[in-house]
C-alpha cells in the first residue's frame, strides 16, 4: 500500500465544498485542500524535514489544521496531535519521548513551547497557528509551489504516533502506520455506506482517532462536505442536523441532545446515520434516542492502537448494550487467563487482531511485546462477552481505565500526583456512574495525621497540573483504603461503596 493520501487525490479533483462553518459559508473547497496541503509539504520540506520526522502539533480546530495534517501525509511525516488540555508537566514528557523536529502550537502557548524545547537537542524548530488559522507556520507559504509528489510510504510506514495514558502514569505512544489507516477506512466506508452525498457534521476533536482517521477521513474519502464546528454544542447541533446525513459522537454529546427540548424527529429529518464510540453508550440512551428521532445509533467499538474493532451493522439488528460484530478482517477472540476460548455469554479478555492493529509502542519494544500473543493478537484490557448472534459487548476493563466524556483517564496518573501533595497520605482514583460524562473521575483520599487539606485545594492542584478531563470532579475522604491480602486497593469495592 503506498501513501494514504493517494486514497483522496480524486476526491480532490472534483472539487466541491470541503469545509462549511456554522453559517453554510464555503471556507475551503476540495481543490483547496490538494494545493494548500502541497503548499504546507513544500513548507515543510523547506523547514528542513524530512520522512519519518515527528511534528508535534497542540493547535485550535481549524480547516487550515486539516490541510497541515494532510500535508504531513502526503511528505511521510509522522504526525503527533495532542490534546489542547495537556499542561506544561504533560508536554515536557511528549516532547522528551518523541523527539519531534518541529512543534506547532498556538500563539498564546509559543513562549512555553520554546522554554521547554529550548535545551533539545538537536534543535526543536517551534511555529505557530491559531483557531483562525494565522499563525507563523503560514509564512512563506504563499512562495510555495501548488503541487507536491507524495513521498511514497508503504504500508509499514508510521503516518502518526498518538498517546495514550499509561498505568503507571506515562503515557505510551501508539505508532499509527499508513497501511491501519487505509484498511479501517475502507472498511468503515463499506460498513457504513458512505456515498459521494453525504454531508458530515463534525463537532468532534481532530487530536484523536475518532475525529480524525474516523470521521474526517471517511468524508475526505468521499469528498463530503464537512459541516465543521469547533466543539460540541447541543442548541447548535441541532441547529444544524437537517443540513448534514451523517453525525458522529460520544455518547455524552447524545445524552446532552436529549436534554434538549428541541431536539426530536424534525431535527433529524434528513439524517442517514448517527454513530457512537469512545465510551459505552447506556441502553436506556439507546432505547430514549430511537423513540425520540425514530432513528437508531450505530454503536461500535475501538481503540487508540486499532482504529475501529466492531460495528452493530447498517443492516440488520443494531443491539442496545453491544458494539456489534467484528468489522470486516477484524478477528477477535475472548479468553481466560489460561488463554482459552470463553463459551457464549461469558466473559474474559478481549483479544483483536487485523490490519488496522498498531504496529507498536513508540520506542517501548518490551512493552509491545507483551500487549501482543504469540499468535498477533493485541491484548486490548477490556473485558468482553459475546452472545449468540456473535454480538460483543463490553462489561468491563483491566486495568482500572476511566472513560470520562470519551476521554481515557489511567487513574495511576492522577494518582501520581495527588500522592505527591503536603497533607496526603494515599489516594485511589476511580470512575463512578454519572449520567453526563459516562463515568466521572473520584479521587479518595486518606489524609496525613493532623492534615487538613479539603477537595478545593485538591482540585486546584490537579487543574494546574493535568488536562481538565483528568481532573477529579468529586473527592471523598476516608479512613483506610480497603485492600486484599496481597495488599493491593480493592477498587471495585471502593466503586460499589460510592456508587449513586
Amino acid at each position: 500500500m503506498p501513501n494514504i493520501y493517494r486514497l483522496f487525490h480524486e476526491g480532490t479533483k472534483r472539487g466541491g465544498d470541503f469545509i462549511l462553518d456554522a453559517d453554510g459559508t464555503t471556507l475551503a473547497t476540495y481543490k483547496d485542500l490538494e494545493t494548500r496541503s502541497a503548499r504546507y509539504a513544500n513548507r515543510l520540506a523547506g523547514l528542513g524535514l524530512n520522512k519519518g520526522d515527528r511534528v508535534m502539533v497542540q493547535v485550535e480546530k481549524s480547516a487550515e489544521s486539516l490541510f497541515l495534517y494532510f500535508a504531513c501525509l502526503r511528505a511521510g511525516l509522522i504526525y503527533l496531535p495532542l490534546n489542547t488540555a495537556y499542561q506544561r508537566s504533560e508536554l515536557e514528557y511528549f516532547i522528551g519521548n518523541s523527539s519531534p523536529k518541529l512543534v506547532i502550537c498556538a500563539p498564546a502557548s509559543e513562549a512555553l513551547f520554546t522554554s521547554i524545547c529550548s535545551t533539545s537537542e538537536p534543535a526543536i524548530c517551534v511555529q505557530t497557528l491559531d483557531g483562525e488559522g494565522k499563525g507563523s507556520i503560514r509564512e512563506e507559504l504563499g512562495n510555495q509551489a501548488d503541487t507536491f509528489a507524495d513521498q511514497p510510504c508503504d504500508d509499514r510506514d508510521i503516518a502518526a504516533i498518538l498517546y495514550t495514558s499509561g498505568t503507571t502514569g506515562q503515557p505510551k505512544g501508539a505508532m499509527i502506520s499508513h497501511g491501519n489507516l487505509e484498511a479501517n477506512l475502507t472498511t468503515l466506508h463499506k460498513a457504513w455506506g458512505f456515498t459521494g452525498q453525504d454531508v458530515l457534521l463534525h463537532a468532534l476533536p481532530i487530536f484523536h482517532v475518532h475525529g480524525l482517521f474516523v470521521a474526517t477521513h471517511l468524508a475526505v474519502l468521499n469528498a463530503s462536505p464537512i459541516v465543521f464546528l469547533p466543539k460540541f454544542d447541543a442548541q447548535e447541533i441541532t441547529r444544524l442536523l437537517p443540513h448534514a446525513s451523517v453525525y458522529m459522537g460520544v455518547p455524552t454529546n447524545y445524552t446532552r441532545l436529549l436534554s434538549n427540548p428541541e431536539f426530536g424527529k424534525g431535527a433529524c429529518r434528513n439524517m442517514r446515520l448517527f454513530t457512537a464510540g469512545s465510551a459505552p453508550l447506556l441502553p436506556q440512551t439507546f432505547d430514549e434516542f430511537k423513540h425520540r428521532t425514530g432513528h437508531t445509533i450505530v454503536e461500535r467499538y475501538g481503540m487508540t492502537e486499532t482504529g475501529m474493532n466492531t460495528s452493530n451493522p447498517l443492516k440488520g439488528a443494531r443491539k442496545a448494550g453491544t458494539v456489534g460484530l467484528p468489522l470486516q478482517g477484524v478477528s477477535c477472540k475472548i479468553i481466560d487467563s489460561a488463554g482459552n476460548p470463553m463459551e457464549i455469554n461469558e466473559t474474559g479478555s478481549l483479544l483483536v487482531k487485523g490490519p488496522n492493529v498498531f504496529s507498536g509502542y513508540w520506542q517501548l519494544p518490551e512493552k509491545t511485546q507483551e500487549e501482543f500473543t504469540a499468535d498477533g493478537y493485541f491484548r486490548t484490557g477490556d473485558l468482553a462477552c459475546r452472545d449468540e448472534d456473535g454480538y460483543i459487548s463490553i462489561v468491563g476493563r483491566g486495568k482500572d481505565l476511566i472513560i470520562t466524556g470519551g476521554f481515557n483517564v489511567y487513574p495511576r496518573e492522577v494518582e501520581n500526583v495527588i500522592d505527591k501533595m503536603h497533607g496526603v497520605d494515599e489516594s485511589a482514583v476511580i470512575g463512578l456512574p454519572h449520567s453526563d460524562y459516562g463515568e466521572a473521575v473520584t479521587a479518595i483520599i486518606v489524609r496525613s495525621e493532623g492534615s487538613d487539606i479539603d477537595e478545593k485545594a485538591i482540585i486546584q492542584h490537579l487543574k494546574a497540573t493535568l488536562a481538565n478531563f483528568k481532573v477529579a470532579k468529586q473527592v471523598l475522604f476516608v479512613d483506610t483504603l480497603p485492600r486484599n491480602t496481597m495488599g493491593k486497593v480493592q477498587k471495585n469495592v471502593l466503586r460499589e461503596q460510592f456508587k449513586q
